[in-house]
């Protein structure tokens, strides 16, 4: 990188002596020359005016380009030859370095202090910050104030190692090259801390840099260092050769070399901007904006080009970060400029990193330069944005630097569309590859580039929407007048919200952010996209998605844009195709039924019709997981069941049977109803097939009879008379029986366990839980006499027999006459009037229809036509021996006994009274012992209360009452319990009638 950042001028030609030391002064020059005169040039321009300049603004004069004349000459202002001279303008002193350190008053050349110290010296340097002066002779350093008056103060005076060649202040501290090695001096204690070594060819050189760092010489290397003498990491500058003298004037280091004058860049890598040929130099200092360089009989000054054109030569020869650099440098004034211009170099930057393949750079070089996302985007064809009626504004940014064709695209070989690779030609494979992976990185840095705007933007269409919204909640009596009148020109535009243009930019980078994540191979990211807040558009993308076979995103944007329909039969699609290998090539994912319910389960709260729509087409292959899903959605098991009658109706009774498996209390009567007549439905139809083959047997079981007795047996909200209806007057006798059972008609359906069914067992289960029931209902008195109904049944089989038909015949009939007269006995057992061991006995006997004194009590009126037959028919005795022996702790023993045929063997029922005559007895013994206790117990309380009753309270003229605290005398007094309270018997009754009258008040001041 070369450029001009200097103009060479000669400003002064064949002067009379050889030239020593310069300085300048406002527009003057002060040159000392080696025949001792101190010469004062000034413009041409200006040599019609010789009065020196006495207004302090004219300070601030800089010099001129053009020649200089000499202006006045101050003969033997050195006795010997100049070392050094600086013009010390913030105090209007020149200093002087000759036989000694001399300060004159600008511009009059006044004598201000001399330092016989200072006789000798070769080196000083001038803190004028602080006002300090330090100067090196022979081995020792002096430190000296200015007193801001005429005088200097001596402060300190250390000794070093050796001759100084080269110092400077940094900081607090001074930093001295001596010999060969550099070293940090303390100016407060004298202490000595080495840096490093100096080269070897050239001799120390220490320079001080405007940020308080010093650059140190090594030879052609500039080493950077801290003020305490800490090598910086910031880089090095190399020399083409070992400079004898550096000046800095920001933002550029001048070195003077031995052939020629380096200008370099002073920021890393500290790359060489200017060469200037000049031979014999003798001097190198710089004024407030100009490098002044003197020969042996001339002077010339380096004029620093204009900012503004360095920067547009940088930007013309392609180095841009010098260029940015060098913007940084322009006026605080020019502001608005200079973001402009950066906003143009950084543009034209990023299209020279992009088209060089730096695609990761180019990218943050576009987002520093804040330029439009459209516009970054056009450099993509393969994505496909929203229209905007954003309008792009970077057509500004392009006329800054003159040549806005540069930023064009047409240059760029890079092709950034992916689907284009696969159609190229085997021949091209190799340069197929290479395009591709191009492509990719290119889309990586966009995405990149993205998601570093994103934030911003999408807050920005965040706070747009909750605006709008805010808006809409109060209405425009709150809105400012520009907001009004920006309503009143988009009235009538329904969807474009009020000020669309934060969101037009958020759907354009989501959109584009999708598209580049899925064509680099990121659907994970993209998914994680579409599932948080996002404005990508709809069209654009279901289309992109759906040319790509990404579907799981496809479903995600159905899912957030609310098109659930679309969504779910997508879903449902791909299932079907998952099954087959047909379209195994297109779709890259396997879908399962499960991905359906999780879709819906969000969707119950709100629209349980599309739950119950999709839900069907999983229901076969995941009942469970369906059904679970309808029952954490809280959706109305009326409402699944309705909709499942109508529409699947053979999974119908797979949904109450799971839902009742997983909640059995939380289904609801009716439903339990609907199942068990489900069930009822499939045992006829398989009872009608088996009967029309002839091949029906009562002991016949299918599953659907076994889910039909386990539902009558273990549920209660169906209606028993209604199913009762349906059976079969000659088959399905267990279920018969459990239907009975629930109508409390256990005679019945103990008859059909004994004597239609034969199984003794299950007549003897019936019992145990119709017992067990009554247990849990607290009514035992009720329900203990089931066993006695059985063996009533087992004592009188015929007469059983013969009736059973038509007592089931009237049991159907007369159900509708029978619910008023079990109403009216309730009502009438609810008004009392008998003792309850009473009530239970009555309604025992009028449900069992048993009478404990006579075994013919409990026939029906039908009944008494068989009395006869009735007693010669055969018995089950060895049935009736079994139950009394298993069941002996639960029957009534008196009234088994009066069942029994008189010829029973009393041997025979030893397993039955035995028992049950040791627990009689253990019985009474054990409540003859509580009597024996209670009676002891009495006798106790009595003692206790005759102990109490011979308390003795003695009263003596100190007793006091405790109500009213005066003495009680001979009047009558009243004994707390405790023994030892005494008061007034009239004290007392007044309290106790106080107390009275609260009791009766309190109620009415609740009232109150």
């Amino acid at each position: 990188m070369v450029h001009t950042a200097y103009d060479s001028y000669q400003l002064i030609t064949n002067c009379p002596t050889k030239i020593d030391a310069i300085g300048s002064y406002n527009l003057n020059l002060y040159v000392s020359c080696s025949d001792g005169c101190l010469r004062i040039y000034a413009p041409q321009s200006s040599g019609a005016d010789r009065s020196p300049p006495s207004d302090r603004l004219l300070q601030t004069l800089e010099l001129k380009k053009e020649a200089y004349v000499l202006e006045r000459t101050v003969n033997g202002f050195s006795k010997r030859p100049m070392v050094a001279m600086e013009v010390i303008a913030s105090r209007e002193l020149l200093v002087s370095l000759s036989e000694s350190i001399a300060f004159h008053r600008l511009p009059n050349l006044e004598t201000v202090a001399v330092i016989p110290k200072a006789k000798g010296a070769n080196a000083y340097a001038w803190d004028d910050r602080r006002g300090f002066l330090c100067f090196a002779r022979q081995r020792r350093v002096c430190i000296y104030r200015h007193d801001g008056g005429r005088g200097f103060v001596e402060v300190k005076e250390f000794g070093v190692p050796d001759t100084v060649k080269s110092m400077s202040w940094c900081g607090e501290n001074i930093c001295l090259g001596i010999k060969r090695e550099y070293t940090i001096l303390n100016s407060t204690n004298g202490a000595l801390t080495e840096v490093f070594p100096s080269g070897r060819i050239a001799p120390p050189l220490v320079v001080s840099l405007p940020s308080g760092e010093l650059l140190l010489g090594k030879d052609q290397i500039g080493m950077f260092v801290d003020q305490n003498g800490k090598l910086l990491q910031e880089g090095r500058i190399s020399w083409s050769e070992a400079p004898a003298v550096v000046v800095i004037q920001k933002p550029y280091a001048i070195g003077l070399l031995p052939r020629h004058i380096e200008i370099r860049f002073l920021r890393a890598p500290y790359p060489l901007i200017q060469t200037i040929v000049l031979r014999n130099v003798h001097c190198l200092v710089h004024s407030s904006n100009t490098i002044i360089v003197a020969l042996e009989n001339s002077i010339h000054g380096f004029f620093p080009v204009p900012l503004g054109a360095q920067i547009v030569q940088l930007t013309a020869s392609g180095d841009f970060e010098e260029a940015l650099s060098l913007c940084k440098l322009l006026p605080p004034e020019d502001s608005n400029l200079r973001a402009a211009k950066e906003q143009s170099i950084q543009i034209r930057y990023a299209h020279h990193l992009f088209e060089n393949g730096s695609y990761e750079e180019a990218m943050e070089h576009f987002l520093e330069s804040q330029v439009e996302m459209t516009y970054v985007l056009s450099l993509y064809p393969s994505i496909t944005i929203p229209k905007t009626s954003i309008l792009s504004v970077t057509e500004g940014f392009m006329d800054i630097t003159g040549d806005a064709s540069d930023l064009s695209r047409g240059s760029s070989g890079i092709s950034d569309d992916l689907d284009s690779v696969p159609q190229l030609s085997e021949s091209d494979e190799s340069a197929a590859l290479e395009s591709k992976k191009m492509s990719h990185n290119t889309l990586m840095a966009l995405i990149k580039f993205l998601q570093k705007k994103r934030f911003s933007v999408v807050d920005k269409a965040t706070a747009e929407g909750t605006e709008e919204v805010v808006s809409d909640a109060v209405g425009r009596h709150y809105k400012s007048y520009e907001t009004s009148r920006h309503n009143k020109s988009n009235k009538g535009r329904l969807n474009i919200p009020i000020n669309s243009g934060a969101r037009e930019m958020a759907a354009i980078l989501d959109t584009a952010l999708l598209q580049a994540l899925i064509l680099t191979g990121q659907p994970s990211s993209a998914l994680e996209l579409l599932k948080g807040l996002n404005y990508c558009d709809l069209k654009i993308s279901e289309e992109f998605l759906h040319k790509r076979n990404q579907y799981v995103c496809l479903l995600e944007i159905y899912r957030c844009n609310a098109m659930h329909h679309e969504a779910l039969k997508l879903l449902h699609r791909l299932i079907e195709d998952s099954k087959t290998d047909k379209h195994q090539i297109e779709i890259t994912q396997k879908f399962k039924p499960e991905m359906i319910i999780e879709y819906l389960k969000p969707l119950c709260g709100t629209d349980p019709m599309i739950v119950l729509e999709y839900s069907m087409l999983v229901l076969e292959s995941c009942p469970s997981q369906t059904i679970e899903l309808f029952l954490s959605g809280n959706i109305p098991a009326d409402l699944v069941n309705s909709y499942l009658k109508q529409h699947a109706p053979n999974m119908q009774a797979t949904y109450l049977e799971l839902m009742l498996a997983m909640n059995e209390h939380g289904i609801s009567g009716n439903l339990q109803n609907e199942m068990v007549q489900i069930y009822l439905s499939e045992v006829l139809d398989w009872y009608t097939d088996l009967s029309s083959k002839e091949n029906w047997d009562e002991k016949a079981s299918c599953p659907s009879r076994k889910k039909l007795l386990s539902s009558l047996e273990g549920i209660s909200g169906y209606n028993p008379e209604v199913l009762l209806k349906r059976l079969p007057q000659n088959a399905l006798y267990e279920e018969r029986a459990l239907l009975l059972g629930k109508m409390n008609q256990h005679e019945l359906a103990l008859s059909i366990y004994v004597h239609k069914l034969h199984v003794p067992e299950l007549a003897l289960s019936y019992c145990d839980r119709v017992y067990e029931s009554g247990l849990h209902q607290q009514s035992v008195n009720t329900y203990n006499n089931i066993y006695l109904t059985l063996l009533q049944i087992y004592l009188n089989p015929k007469k059983t027999i013969k009736n059973f038909e038509k007592r089931i015949t009237n049991l159907v009939s007369s159900q509708s006459n029978s619910t008023p007269k079990l109403s009216t006995w309730t009502a009438v057992k609810t008004k009392g009037g008998r003792l309850s061991k009473k009530i239970a006995e009555i309604e025992g006997a009028e449900v069992m229809r048993i009478s404990p004194s006579s075994t013919d009590s409990g026939r029906s009126d039908g009944d008494a036509d068989d009395h006869g037959e009735e007693e010669g028919s055969s018995i089950m005795l060895e049935e009736v021996l079994h139950l009394l022996g298993q069941r002996w702790d639960r029957i009534h023993g008196a009234q088994a006994l009066k069942l029994l045929p008189r010829e029973t063997k009393l041997q025979n029922l030893l397993p039955f009274l035995g028992p049950l005559l040791r627990k009689s007895s253990e019985a009474y013994r054990n409540l003859s012992v509580i009597k024996r206790l209670r009676e002891s117990e009495n006798l106790q309380v009595k003692d206790e209360l005759y102990d109490q009753r011979k308390t003795v309270v003695k009263i003596t003229g100190d007793s006091i009452c405790s109500l009213c605290n005066k003495k009680i005398g001979t009047s009558v007094f009243a004994v707390y319990p405790n023994g030892k309270t005494i008061v007034h018997f009239v004290c007392f009754r007044d309290s106790q009638g106080m107390k009275a009258v609260a009791k009766k008040g309190t109620p009415l001041r609740k009232r109150l």
